[in-house]
């Protein structure tokens, strides 16, 4: 199974880039299920039922999110009626669901902790669910939404061998450690994102340099300009649920 995972969908930018673009590179690429992190859709910050749909429309199976997931209220009576996933590791009680399992696939949201937030173990959340699902799918994928690297390659080291693969958002930056762990999990720090390419991480550049200058709070909104899409293709061997192959994809827009 061919699996393409696409990296922070930032704005309209983003979701047009990827309306552009995602039909044909599922016939290109041959892939078999879609998924993208959808948390900052929505102006740049959160996602709300008219932007995950849209993603939806374009050809995605499912989305997850991150930090910002709570950014538009909106989407809290309609999470639950989406294929749209929350991290798993927030506290019980919270709207949504950790995890989905579509068409056999097992996908689940994690957060990390590190520069990010007080949330429950994302460790220890993992162990969990995996204990708790029987029996589990063959193929899970994991979006691990979160700032330190060595938090994510730490994940994907305790993971190796008990999921098809870990790959991280949140950044907006791609790295360049995809590859396959001893024991068949694809990992790669971050996939980055789809969105402007002039720009800081997504948003106007100006309007960046404001802030970070002044330490005044201020608006920030997606920039214009050429648009990068990127992702990563997983290939899963079906039978084992190990990955055999990962590779990432970018294109540009003007």
């Amino acid at each position: 199974m061919k699996v393409l995972v696409i990296g922070d969908v930032i704005g309209r930018p983003g979701r047009q880039a990827l309306q552009m673009l995602l039909p044909g590179l599922r016939k290109e690429l041959n892939v078999d299920m879609v998924i993208a992190n959808a948390e900052n859709t929505a102006g740049g910050i959160g996602v709300t039922p008219d932007t995950a749909r849209e993603l939806l429309g374009a050809g995605v199976d499912v989305l997850t999110s991150g930090n910002h997931i709570w950014a538009h209220k909106g989407i809290i009576p309609e999470i639950d009626n989406l294929p749209l996933v929350r991290p798993l590791n927030y506290p019980p009680g919270v709207p949504g669901r950790g995890y989905i399992i579509e068409r056999g696939v097992m996908v689940v949201n994690l957060m990390g902790r590190v520069f990010i937030g007080n949330f429950d173990c994302p460790f220890r959340a993992m162990d969990a669910l995996l204990a708790s699902i029987e029996p589990l799918p063959k193929i899970i994928i994991v979006d691990f939404h979160a700032e330190a690297t060595a938090e994510k390659i730490a994940l994907g080291r305790y993971l190796d061998g008990r999921v098809s693969a870990v790959l991280g958002t949140h950044t907006h930056v791609g790295t360049i450690d995809h590859q396959i762990f001893p024991r068949g999990t694809a990992f790669v720090s971050d996939i980055g994102m789809t969105g402007p390419v002039e720009s800081v991480i997504g948003d106007e550049i100006d309007a960046v340099l404001k802030r970070v200058i002044t330490m005044m709070p201020g608006r920030l909104s997606p920039a214009g300009g050429p648009v990068q899409f990127t992702g990563m293709l997983v290939d899963i061997d079906e039978e084992s649920g190990k990955a055999v192959a990962i590779e990432r994809i970018m294109r540009n827009v003007d």
